[in-house]
């Protein structure tokens, strides 16, 4: 079986295998997670040596559903495998209580093979078929623990949000496939001018619901009703990815005037969401927000016409935001909450967690030689570079001061002085292994940087300038962060971030409220169709009855009535055959006798 095969494969056998045996479920989801990811180093190392791995499947008629593992595939595609295992490594342990752990590793497991077939897609028709697989099962990851109160609600939430900017993919695949006569995505991105401007604009769109950009980002934070390892995978390397993935993967088609929109949404986003979640309460909720940030700050690359850079930056957050998530995830183990307050000192408990956190934490600021600091640089220096330099990098400068100064706010919360211990959890094991992946990750890729870099075929931007400036930035925010309150930092804008900097009551209001409006509507609409049908069903069967007694009692009454009749008749007329002379000779003389009498009594009637 191809390598291809079985990086999506190896999850969805395991996913059944856990439903079957029920039993060590973290074990076996771990191993197939293993297995998956071992395939995807194979695709990788055939990617550098020159071989890339492709497979071909029966599809539509002159669109064949077509998988490929080129250079930026494979990276990608090996993005994803790491992460989830190192996740679901955390999960053994995080989940090791919970009695619906089938249904949990088992959901987890499709959730991985659907990202890895949305990365490995080499056409249309199978990308949005992946597409739709996430939405799925980040909606059934997100409820989850759907009998808690607001969980089944958050869900929804993310659900509409995503699906109502999911109709930009749909139309804008389908304009690319018409315009280039194929569903393949590399025929389709020579696609140019005005077609390509709208198709680049629809599929934006999209991207802006899978990423939480501005103004589809409040989802996300709420998504926060889900486990620990589903917003660690969700945050990092799959669902949110997802938006960021597709706009890299067509950048070589986006005009300069699409160009620009990207990096605008990207900019505002990267400035709105931070100042959220500098804001913000909740420590899982915050890295949300940071999460939502961060794409922006990638979006803002794509719009600065350095789309590798981007791509860099997707690699180190993945590694750096899944080991953010997965301390969270330990403190909230340690305390039962991820409010602020409640976790105050949780870090100082846990040294060694705390340890992870934090250089996790300063690499999405971007100090050196954190994997954060290559790639943050890079996204800066690009910004100096571009034509949009004038509202390009002071966005992006201003998104990395609010990184330092949400991260350095979490460091001080955790790092509070405390009397409560840590809890003596064999399970802590676990979750200690697989934050340590991530974390080693956060620290050391960016050294894989220039080896990406010259497989890709393309050159980050290097700046002196860039570099001090993005320091300077990441010095300033973290200052600001440990030393003064966010009320103070915020000032007047403290209760609009905590708000969300919701407007005309927000995306609810012209969102989730509409849709669900329109969704009460078509269901009374068709409980009215439902209704109108069944009393037109039952009517029939009325009559249907009535025709049946009619039937019944009339029409097959008087057939079997004249049957039964002539039968009778048969019967008494086979008494006259007795083959006895006398009586046939009786017969006779009787018929004669009563013939004779009519004839000579007709006379006396005239």
């Amino acid at each position: 079986m191809s390598a291809l095969g079985v990086v999506i494969l190896a999850p969805v056998l395991a996913a059944m295998l856990v439903l079957l045996l029920r039993q060590w479920a973290g074990v076996v989801a771990a191993g197939g997670a293993l297995i998956a990811l071992l395939a995807s180093m194979w695709l990788l190392y055939g990617a550098v040596s020159g071989a890339p791995a492709a497979l071909v499947l029966p599809g539509l008629p002159r669109m064949p559903l077509l998988l490929e593992a080129g250079s930026l595939t494979a990276i990608l595609s090996l993005m994803v495998a790491v992460v989830a295992f190192f996740v679901l490594i955390f999960a053994v342990g995080y989940m090791a209580h919970d009695r619906e752990k089938p249904r949990f590793f088992a959901t987890m497991l499709m959730f991985v093979a659907a990202m890895q077939l949305l990365v490995l897609s080499a056409d249309w028709i199978t990308l949005l078929a992946a597409w739709e697989l996430i939405g799925v099962s980040s909606y059934l990851l997100i409820g989850f623990w759907h009998g808690k109160p607001g969980v089944a609600g958050a869900a929804t939430r993310a659900f509409i949000y995503t699906r109502s900017a999911d109709l930009g993919l749909y139309i804008g695949a389908f304009l690319l496939i018409g315009l280039a006569g194929t569903s393949e995505i590399s025929a389709s991105l020579a696609t140019t001018g005005t077609p390509a401007m709208v198709a680049g604009l629809l599929l934006l769109v999209a991207a802006m619901g899978k990423s939480a950009q501005v103004p589809l980002n409040d989802w996300l934070q709420r998504a926060m009703a889900g486990p620990t390892p589903v917003s660690a995978l969700l945050h990092s390397a799959t669902l949110v990815a997802a938006g960021a993935i597709l706009l890299i993967r067509i950048a070589p088609m986006l005009p300069a005037q699409t160009l620009v929109v990207v990096g605008l949404v990207g900019g505002v986003t990267t400035m709105v969401t931070g100042l959220i979640a500098l804001g913000e309460k909740d420590l899982k909720r915050l890295l949300a927000a940071s999460t939502s940030s961060q794409y922006g700050l990638m979006l803002l690359a794509i719009g600065a016409g350095a789309w590798v850079v981007a791509l860099l930056h997707l690699l180190a957050h993945a590694a750096i935001k899944s080991g953010l998530f997965l301390g969270a995830g330990v403190f909230q183990h340690a305390r039962g909450s991820t409010l602020m307050d409640d976790i105050a000192g949780a870090g100082r408990a846990q040294p060694r967690v705390f340890a992870g956190f934090t250089l996790a934490a300063l690499a999405l600021a971007g100090l050196p030689p954190l994997a954060g600091f290559f790639s943050k640089d890079a996204i800066i220096a690009a910004a100096l570079a571009s034509p949009g330099a004038a509202w390009l990098l002071p966005l992006g400068l201003a998104g990395t001061v609010l990184t330092g100064a949400y991260m350095a706010r979490a460091l001080m919360q955790l790092w509070q002085p405390t009397s409560i211990a840590a809890p003596d959890d064999e399970n802590l094991r676990w979750m200690g292994w697989g934050l340590a992946g991530v974390v080693a990750l956060a620290v050391g890729l960016g050294a894989a940087f220039p080896a990406l870099e010259a497989l890709l075929g393309e050159k980050m931007v290097v700046s002196t300038l860039a570099m001090m400036l993005g320091l300077g930035a990441a010095a300033i925010g973290l200052l600001l962060g440990w030393f003064v309150a966010p009320r103070v930092l915020l000032g007047p804008l403290y209760a609009w971030a905590q708000n969300g900097f919701a407007i005309a009551g927000g995306m609810d209001a012209l969102v989730l409220r509409p849709a669900m409006a329109m969704a009460r509507a078509c269901n009374r609409v068709e409980a009215g169709i439902y209704a109108g049908v069944l009393g037109f069903g039952r009517a029939m069967m009325h009559l249907g009855r009535g025709t049946r007694f009619t039937d019944e009692a009339g029409i097959d009454g008087t057939i079997f009535g004249f049957v039964r009749a002539t039968i009778r008749s048969g019967k008494r007329a086979r008494l006259l055959q007795s083959a006895m002379i006398h009586r046939s000779l009786a017969l006779t003389i009787t018929a004669t006798g009563i013939l004779a009498i009519g004839l000579f009594a007709a006379p006396l009637f005239y």
